[in-house]
């Protein structure tokens, strides 16, 4: 995009007077340190964390309920999980767009941009309700042959979806905090969301304190109402320090065509890439159903490891796309690869850690799921797969969101597009037409990430980045 396209550009608005007092204050500006991607992932980290203790304790709770909960629960958290993907898509242009405008030091221009990103993720939720009432029962009844496991999975997702609206507006104010550097308040409604959902997976799973015994239901329940919790106590505290009234969030709450073309134009391509990348995750789960109820009840078990194993990579990921967009709203384009490597460096050393340790006691991760025998003979062997994809990601997590940090939106997808097609026809070719144990299977997890990374790296060591306007 060329300057001349834009309304505003560095030199036009900090003619404004108030605008050239405005570009004194760097509040909003990251610095090229340690301390500083430490001081931004840190709460990341337990904000993404967060999300993935309610899945495991979904899934614990549900694992002690019975086998079958715990099968079902593969199938319907990764279906859940597609239309999370698109609302992280969504999340991750946005961010891309504050981050650059905090850069840049025009907070007016974050609010605006914030109130359509709402507008967009409601629309988005409101169709993905739609779907799960009619197209997806008969999906679902394209792949699982048992009745009793085809309703079960029906059932949840018609009242788990419900959750959706109030889960794509939290995740809203993911792309506001981190993208204004101020990713310490999202403590707050993550701890909220976290207690609010284990108390209510304990009463409506099993049936406490006089609730109904509602099973795999009782999950979807109580995941919605904590996800309702964690959204008003994080905009609590957005109104309470006051970032609302600073940023301009509810002075422009009205539709404003512009920035949500700008916001659609960054963030479609996400939304895509990652809504193609967890539908092929859904595809996986669907063809682990034909191995089995304890292939299914392991890869889901898997999930929730390396979905918990991730969350420092991603949130590194997530610092990576906000300071590289920070960085080049300052102008600084040098500074994007001494940062990127510094990231890398840390997201490394905290992916071996933890690869190192689930190694050590795989034993006690699956004894916490209630699980033994069969289950752990299966089990152990894709632990050991999922460590060098752990370590594999830690790499490609980053350099991908320094793609998507630059304003590439639509190089990124080709990117995910690339690694999806590699991953699906790996997939069907060891789980079904040549239908080897699930360990074979899991090992695409190797070559998703490889196919990421390569041209990710290649990308942005070429330099066709630099000068790319958003």
């Amino acid at each position: 995009m060329d300057h001349s396209s834009l309304p505003y550009t560095n030199t036009a608005y900090l003619c404004h007077p108030f605008m050239t007092a405005l570009s004194k204050n760097t509040v909003f500006q990251v610095e090229l340190s340690n301390r500083q991607i430490i001081k931004m992932a840190a709460p990341i980290s337990f904000a993404i964390l967060i999300p993935q203790i309610n899945f495991v304790t979904n899934n614990i709770f549900l694992g002690h309920f019975n086998k079958q909960a715990l099968a079902v629960a593969g199938i319907t958290g990764v279906y859940y999980l597609i239309f999370s993907a698109i609302g992280y898509g969504l999340n991750n242009g946005l961010q891309a767009l504050i981050a650059r405008r905090a850069g840049e030091n025009r907070p007016e221009e974050i609010g605006k941009l914030f109130s359509q990103a709402v507008f967009i993720g409601l629309s988005i939720a409101l169709l993905g309700i739609v779907i799960t009432y009619t197209i997806t029962p008969r999906l679902f009844g394209y792949f699982i042959n048992d009745a009793e496991r085809l309703q079960q999975a029906i059932s949840f997702c018609r009242i788990r979806i419900w959750g959706l609206p109030f889960l794509f507006v939290y995740q809203m104010r993911n792309a506001l905090l981190v993208g204004t550097n101020q990713s310490r308040y999202l403590v707050g409604g993550a701890v909220a969301e976290a207690v609010t959902n284990i108390v209510l997976d304990y009463l409506l799973i099993f049936g406490k304190a006089g609730f109904p015994a509602m099973g795999l239901n009782g999950a979807a329940v109580a995941s919605i109402i904590a996800e309702i919790v964690g959204l008003l106590v994080v905009y609590l505290v957005i109104w309470q320090k006051g970032i609302s009234s600073n940023l301009h969030l509810f002075q422009n709450f009205r539709w404003d065509g512009y920035n949500s073309r700008l916001i659609f134009s960054m963030s479609a391509p996400l939304i895509f890439q990652h809504g193609i990348s967890i539908i092929s995750w859904e595809y996986f789960f669907l063809l682990i159903d034909g191995h089995g109820e304890i292939a299914l009840g392991v890869s889901n078990t898997m999930r929730n490891i390396l979905g918990m194993a991730g969350v420092v990579t991603w949130a590194f990921g997530s610092t990576t796309n906000a300071m590289v967009s920070n960085i080049l709203g300052q102008g600084k384009q040098e500074q994007v690869n001494p940062l990127i490597n510094k990231i890398l460096r840390l997201s490394f050393g905290s992916a071996l850690m933890i690869a190192i340790l689930i190694n050590l006691f795989p034993g006690f991760l699956f004894s916490v799921y209630g699980q033994s025998g069969e289950f752990v003979e299966q089990a152990v062997p894709v632990v050991r797969v999922l460590s060098i994809a752990i370590i594999l990601m830690s790499f490609s997590v980053v350099y991908l969101n320094a793609v998507t940090g630059s304003g590439n939106s639509r190089v990124s997808l080709m990117i995910e597009i690339f690694a999806i097609i590699f991953y699906c026809i790996y997939i069907y070719l060891t789980l079904d037409k040549f239908f080897l144990s699930i360990t074979y299977g899991w090992m695409s997890e190797w070559l998703y990430w490889t196919c990421l990374f390569l041209p990710s790296f290649l990308y942005i060591r070429s330099g066709k980045w630099k000068g790319k306007v958003i």
